[in-house]
C-alpha cells in the first residue's frame, strides 16, 4: 500500500492532524509558561486587548506536523520534496528569528525587513538555480514526430512509450514553460523574454530573468500570508485551502493518464509533492483547532512566513504560479491593500500636505474590523471567498 501516493497522502494528513493536536497543547502550555506571549499595540480595534498574553510562535506547532509525516512518508531523495523541506525550515527559521526578537528582546519591530528580505531573496535564488540546472526537474511535452530528430525516433518511437493525437509523442526534457489559466494552448515559455537576445547569451540571461521572477513570488507570497495573519484562524484556514487546491492540481500534474486527458503539462515525479500538500492540510486544520476564535496560540512569523514560502516554492514546481493572484487572491488584497494605502498616504501627504488613506485600516481585515464586523464573521467570509478562488483555480483545468 505504500507504493500509492493517495494511501501515503492519507496517512500523512492523519499523522499531521494526530501531532498537531498532540504536541499543540503540551506546546502552548510551554509558551505560556516561558510568558511567549503576544506583543500587543494599540491599533484602536475593538477586543484587541483580549489578545494580550496570548501565546505567540505557535507555528513552530505547523512546522513540527508538516516536517514530520513528510519524512516518515515522501520519498526524501525527491528532488522536489528536498526543496520544499528547504523551504519549509528556511523561511520558518527567518520567521521563528523575527517572533524571538519581538518577544525576548522586547522588541515590536521584530527581525529588520531588510534581513527578512535578504533570507526570502537567498531562498529564491537557491530554488530558481535548483528548478534551472537540476537534469531532475522535467516535464513530459508533446513534440511533433515531424520535428523529432533521428536519434530521437529511434529512443522515443516505442510502443510502450505514451503517444498523443495528432501525430505526437511524448518527450521528456528540460524546459522554462509554464501553464497560463484560461487559455487554450496554455503553455508560456520564460526563454521567450529574453528572445531578443542573441543565440549565444541567451542561456545566461533566460536563466537570470527565471531566478528574478522565482525571487519575486516568494516574496510577494510570503509576505501577503504574513499579513493576512492578523485574525484568529484566518491565515490558517485560508492557507488548507490553497493547500487542498495544490494538492488536486499536483496529483492530476503528476499522473500521466490525467495530465493527457486534460491536456496539462505533465510533471514526472511530482507526485511526491501531493504527500507534502497533503502534511500541510493536516498540519493547518489541526492547528485550527487552537487558533480559532478566541486563539489559543497565535502561528506568528514562524508558521506565517514558511506557509506562504510554501504556497510560492509548491506552485512554482508544478509550473502553476500565474495561478497565484487567483488561487492566493486573499493574500493578493490583502498585500495590495498595504501597498495601496501607503502609497496614496504619501502622495496625497506630499501634494495636499496631509496623507489621506483609501481604507480605515490596511490591512483588509483591519478596515472591516474598523466598520464594526465581528471578527469570526470576517474571518469566515474571507474562507469562503478563498474556497470560491480555490474552485476556480482547479476550473481552469478545463475552462479555456
Amino acid at each position: 500500500m505504500f507504493t500509492y501516493i493517495t494511501f501515503r497522502s492519507a496517512m500523512a494528513v492523519i499523522t499531521s492532524l494526530i501531532i498537531s493536536m498532540i504536541i499543540g497543547k503540551r506546546i502552548i502550555t510551554f509558551l505560556q509558561v516561558k510568558q511567549v506571549g503576544e506583543v500587543v499595540r494599540d491599533l484602536g480595534l475593538e477586543g484587541q486587548y483580549q489578545k494580550k498574553g496570548t501565546p505567540s510562535m505557535g507555528g513552530i506547532i505547523i512546522l513540527a506536523s508538516i516536517v514530520i509525516p513528510v519524512l516518515l512518508f515522501a520519498k526524501l531523495g525527491n528532488i522536489y520534496v528536498i526543496l520544499m523541506l528547504l523551504t519549509t525550515l528556511w523561511l520558518g527559521f527567518i520567521g521563528f528569528m523575527d517572533d524571538y526578537i519581538k518577544v525576548f528582546k522586547k522588541n515590536k519591530e521584530g527581525l529588520a525587513a531588510r534581513s527578512k528580505v535578504a533570507g526570502q531573496i537567498i531562498l529564491g535564488i537557491i530554488v530558481g538555480l535548483t528548478l534551472y540546472f537540476s537534469k531532475d526537474v522535467i516535464i513530459m511535452e508533446k513534440v511533433s514526430v515531424s520535428d523529432l530528430t533521428a536519434r530521437e525516433r529511434t529512443e522515443l518511437l516505442d510502443p510502450q512509450k505514451p503517444y498523443f493525437p495528432e501525430g505526437q509523442v511524448s518527450m521528456e526534457r528540460k524546459s522554462l514553460k509554464t501553464t497560463i489559466p484560461f487559455v487554450k494552448n496554455n503553455e508560456f515559455n520564460y526563454s521567450w523574454l529574453v528572445s531578443f537576445i542573441p543565440e549565444k547569451i541567451r542561456p545566461m540571461f533566460t536563466w537570470m530573468v527565471f531566478v528574478l521572477i522565482v525571487i519575486f513570488i516568494v516574496i510577494s507570497v510570503s509576505n501577503g500570508a504574513n499579513l493576512t495573519d492578523g485574525l484568529d484562524g484566518l491565515a490558517t484556514g485560508t492557507s488548507a485551502i490553497i493547500g487542498t487546491a495544490l494538492a488536486i492540481l499536483a496529483y492530476v500534474s503528476s499522473n500521466v493518464i490525467y495530465a493527457s486527458y486534460l491536456n496539462i503539462m505533465y510533471i514526472p515525479n511530482s507526485g511526491e509533492l501531493v504527500i507534502y500538500a497533503s502534511a500541510m492540510i493536516g498540519a493547518t486544520i489541526g492547528f485550527l483547532w487552537y487558533n480559532s476564535y478566541p486563539a489559543q496560540v497565535f502561528m506568528g512569523d514562524t508558521g506565517s512566513l514558511a506557509l506562504g514560502g510554501i504556497i510560492a516554492v509548491f506552485a512554482i514546481i508544478i509550473r502553476k504560479e500565474l495561478l497565484i493572484p487567483i488561487l492566493c487572491g486573499i493574500f493578493l488584497v490583502e498585500n495590495l491593500s498595504v501597498v495601496l494605502q501607503v502609497s496614496n498616504f504619501k502622495r496625497t501627504k506630499r501634494k495636499y500636505g496631509v496623507g489621506r488613506r483609501i481604507f480605515l485600516m490596511a490591512p483588509l481585515h483591519h478596515h472591516f474590523q474598523k466598520k464594526g464586523f465581528p471578527e469570526p464573521k470576517i474571518v469566515t467570509r474571507f474562507w469562503i471567498v478563498a474556497i470560491i478562488l480555490a474552485v476556480i483555480s482547479i476550473v481552469t483545468l478545463k475552462i479555456r
